[in-house]
């Protein structure tokens, strides 16, 4: 009897993915539990696991397609079984209609007239919220656009191909609303470039860039960013790393840098919650919890944000212990959905590759990112009450705050990054 595989639930607020590689091809023979396959949600890639043992019968979802959890992907069984005929469709639909995320909860478009929204209508199957708000934004009609994921249901990756086929010519959706003026004058896009065949070429999106273009372009239309610069004094932190690397080391951590910035970021945002809240339009929305995002680099393929949760209740050795797991199954892709959302607050060490300060794009829905730039050693003015102004060399460090100003004013994010230079520079 043939075996389904369907599309796993990744994670609690992940309800599809998108399938980046088949490890298996059709007829190829596969043990229960083994790698069949890599699947990407919010530039998380996951193995999936053979349901069972067999061959791998039919492919029914092709790579680069997005599913629902719960849909049908592919058949396992013996050699010369073949799979139910009509049954494929029965996953997606149960899986569609289970979801968690309905027209009620889809959020409404900012500023422009409201498209299709997310659940079922006008005949064009199951249409999530993210395809859902896509179409709203950019006005698209989706009865116009050609769907290739599971029963020609319409997915993101269509969408977007939809974009750049039509441009900025996609037709409006006639709306019996009357528009909402928005605050902020639409910015043109730019008719993209064609390239000479001499000097230019294309280089293909991947899931990681094209998620990343996304967050960071819906932030700077979503915040009115500001940022604000001191520096350090790092002369305790390191005097307290050099001392103590080897005992945690002996306990399985690397004691690295960070792990000092973020109890610095910890205790400044205990001193001032409002930093750790988000905006809503019923009001400031303050967190209770302080989850702590790290931008990790994967080299050329960008960069993502695991999150440490409940980061005010670890000590110095359980923050090395958390950064070094995170850190470390982020480059290998070892990484669960789960573990890069709910952030309340991000850390992105900047300096890593050189970079004396810089000015982040803030992690949505967040109210403020930390950026940290390279340690190094400077020329300083040392006051002191008795001897007066002396010149020292000491190792310091430029740290900035990016925050959203809608919740914080400058003295609120002065006071906060204060907090964050006398944490560092008063280590103990």
């Amino acid at each position: 009897m043939p075996i389904q595989v369907l599309m796993p639930q990744l994670g609690e607020s992940v309800t599809e993915g998108t399938i980046t590689k088949w490890l298996k091809a059709s007829g190829e023979a596969v043990e229960e539990y083994e790698p069949l396959l890599e699947v990407n949600t919010d530039k998380v890639d996951s193995e999936i696991p053979s349901p069972a043992s067999g061959v791998l019968l039919d492919i029914l979802v092709n790579e680069g397609a997005t599913v629902q959890a719960g849909a049908l992907l592919a058949w396992i069984g013996e050699p010369g079984e073949s799979p139910s005929k009509g049954a494929p469709a029965e996953p997606a639909q149960a899986a569609a209609e289970a979801s968690p995320v309905s027209a009620r909860a889809a959020p409404p478009p900012i500023g422009g007239s409201p498209a299709l929204s997310a659940g079922r209508d006008r005949d064009l199957g199951f249409i999530s919220p993210v395809v859902a708000r896509m179409a709203a934004e950019h006005k698209i009609d989706l009865s116009q656009v050609p769907g290739t994921g599971q029963g020609g249901r319409i997915t993101k990756k269509d969408l977007l191909a939809y974009l750049e086929r039509a441009g900025s010519a996609a037709a409006p959706i006639p709306s019996p609303l009357p528009a909402i003026p928005s605050p902020i004058s639409p910015i043109p896009s730019p008719s993209s470039p064609t390239p000479s065949p001499l000097s230019s070429e294309i280089l293909p999106l991947s899931a990681v860039r094209r998620s990343i273009a996304e967050h960071m372009v819906h932030s700077k239309h979503t915040s009115p960013h500001v940022t604000t610069v001191m520096e350090v004094d790092m002369s305790r932190v390191v005097a307290h790393r050099e001392a103590h690397k080897a005992a945690f080391a002996r306990d399985g951590a690397n004691l690295t840098f960070t792990a000092y910035f973020i109890a610095a970021a910890v205790a400044a945002l205990r001193t001032f919650p409002l930093v750790n809240s988000s905006w809503s339009d019923q009001g400031i929305l303050l967190h209770r919890s302080i989850n702590i995002g790290m931008a990790t680099s994967l080299g050329e393929e960008g960069l993502i944000v695991p999150v440490i949760k409940n980061a005010d209740g670890l000590s110095l050795l359980g923050l090395s212990r958390a950064i070094n797991d995170l850190a470390t199954r982020a480059r290998a892709k070892k990484l669960q959905p789960d573990e890069v959302k709910g952030g309340t607050f991000t850390l992105t060490n900047h300096g890593i590759s050189g970079s004396l300060f810089a000015t982040p794009i803030i992690n949505q829905p967040q109210c403020g990112i930390l950026g940290v730039g390279v340690l190094q050693k400077r020329v300083v003015v040392i006051s002191h009450k008795t001897l007066g102004d002396t010149i020292a060399i000491r190792p310091m460090v430029y740290v900035s705050l990016t925050f959203d100003h809608r919740i914080l004013d400058g003295a609120s994010g002065d006071h906060f990054l204060m907090k964050v230079v006398e944490t560092l520079q008063g280590w103990d």
